[in-house]
């Protein structure tokens, strides 16, 4: 996969990169582990309500507390937006700089790349076992729990969590063309490769609103 997709910049600095990164020459994407993982230290905040016990007495302005530590917190909630991001991009250098000696493992590289970014979000495009997960009750879109999340001090009719919603389901819908986009093109055509260059940049601009409004619900 590094061949047809070199990573732009690593998702870790320097000197926040866990060991096995910085001993690793390979790079590394944020799968849908790492994202809930990264998260996992803010999500009991991002969860909270006001009316939880802990918060029922004793502190003053619990709402706007929990507002302070939510925006402090928030870089954490928007890590996996900016890897798919970054992911996305990485992809679009690609194909704007390479132009022939595509094979068709380099075509299956980009395709799990690209149902990566989308962080289980489209449904076709799920494993087995996640698919199996979201049978169950269970949220499995990355990008759902981190508005989720986002807007837990909102109204649900908060307009700017319905405006979030609509935006997020036009990201959902860009990712899912995008991948189907894929299927049975030749990466050796410039014009399918700009094709797909076209909906890569679309789905960064869907990402990009995405992220404000996620950012607007946390009123940063």
């Amino acid at each position: 996969m590094a061949a047809l997709i070199p990573i732009l910049r690593p998702f870790f600095t320097e000197t926040q990169a866990p060991i096995s990164a910085r001993t690793s020459d390979h790079p590394r994407t944020l799968s849908r582990r790492d994202a809930l993982s990264l998260s996992s230290a803010s999500l009991l905040l991002f969860t909270l309500s006001p009316t939880d016990p802990a918060f029922a007495f004793g502190i003053s302005g619990p709402k706007e507390w929990l507002k302070d530590q939510k925006k402090k917190s928030s870089r954490f909630l928007l890590a996996p937006i900016d890897a798919s991001r970054e992911s996305l991009r990485s992809v679009y250098l690609s194909l704007s700089t390479r132009e022939s000696d595509y094979t068709d493992k380099d075509l299956e590289s980009l395709q799990n790349l690209l149902r990566s970014s989308a962080r289980d979000c489209v449904p076709k495009e799920r494993s087995s076992l996640v698919d199996f997960q979201s049978k169950t009750g269970v949220e499995v879109c990355t990008f759902k729990l981190v508005l989720k999340n986002a807007a837990s001090l909102l109204d649900d009719k908060d307009p700017v969590i319905l405006e979030a919603e609509n935006i997020l389901h036009d990201l959902v819908r860009s990712f899912g063309s995008l991948i189907v986009l894929t299927n049975g093109i030749d990466m050796n055509l410039p014009s399918d490769r700009k094709k797909i260059a076209d909906a890569v940049m679309e789905a960064i601009s869907y990402l990009d609103k995405f992220e404000k409004s996620v950012k607007d619900c946390l009123e940063i």
